[in-house]
């Protein structure tokens, strides 16, 4: 009897000792808007050690809440419109308190990118700009009557800023066409984004420092109790590195061929976490 105790305390032992069960691979979901950020986020739970993979769902957010996926990355202002449509937060930090406040339960979100932003933006052209004194969209407000606006297929187009409400906008097949309209004067206004990739040199974006249009802040939103503190480390880190700039470039990057995954670690590779 006593034998067989050391024997079974020797195969304990050894158990005890043997090599540590693999961690299992954070799942970051991904659809055709977010491939670009869901490679960059499981980049960074990759760069402190975590496995990680994408996988690509039509609702990455929806994916969460049936347990497909562990990490979405998403806007701000996209969360908190989808679960509090009739908020009216509209400054970053006003927008990721609300956010928080009305995620679904078993739901959390990391720290927001205060410095990258994909809100709806207004491009004019220089010469608008300066004939109309615009450098803000608070300029567009008195000329809201007359306003043609103008968007290429699928851009986000708010209803209203401040007291405007613009006439629907003119549809053009891609971001070509509508600058070509912009600079020939068919539209006089165009409407794009903040990470907007290849944005042209020769036109003006304008600004919105009184937050007429809601922020949409990148932000990880996560199943509760799935990832550890380093894991969550890993993705708020994310958001003190990243920026608006460099998000639009990484997009012309992937616009242009570039796969997703190689160009997130790249450019985590040229910009660490931690530093």
């Amino acid at each position: 009897m006593r034998r067989l105790a050391v024997v079974l305390a020797a195969l304990l032992i050894a158990g005890c000792g043997g090599s540590p069960p693999v961690p299992a691979s954070v799942v970051v979901g991904a659809d055709a808007e977010s491939v670009l950020l869901a490679h960059l986020y499981a980049a960074a739970l990759r760069y402190y050690g975590s496995p990680a993979h994408v996988r690509d769902t039509p609702d990455p957010l929806g994916a969460l809440d049936s347990g497909d996926v562990d990490v979405a990355p998403a806007f701000t202002g996209e969360v908190l419109t989808r679960f509090a449509p009739d908020s009216a937060a509209r400054s970053a930090a006003q927008v990721y308190r609300a956010m928080i406040g009305a995620l679904p339960e078993g739901l959390g979100a990391g720290d927001y990118a205060d410095s990258t932003s994909d809100k709806p933006a207004v491009a004019v052209t220089t010469g608008t700009a300066r004939d109309w004194q615009a450098g803000d969209v608070t300029a567009l407000i008195e000329r809201c009557a007359a306003l043609t606006p103008g968007a290429a297929e699928g851009t986000r187009v708010p209803e209203s800023f401040g007291t405007c409400t613009p006439r629907p906008a003119r549809e053009f097949a891609d971001a070509g066409a509508l600058w070509a309209a912009l600079r020939s004067g068919k539209v006089d206004i165009a409407w794009t984004s903040t990470a907007a990739p290849d944005f042209p040199e020769d036109l003006t974006m304008l600004s919105d420092r009184t937050a007429l249009i809601r922020a949409e802040n990148v932000v990880p939103v996560f199943r509760r109790n799935t990832l550890n503190q380093m894991q969550l480390r890993s993705l708020n880190e994310l958001a003190g590195v990243l920026d608006t700039d460099a998000l639009a470039q990484m997009r012309a990057a992937v616009a242009a061929g570039a796969e997703p995954g190689a160009v997130a670690t790249a450019w985590l590779d040229a910009n660490p976490l931690g530093h």
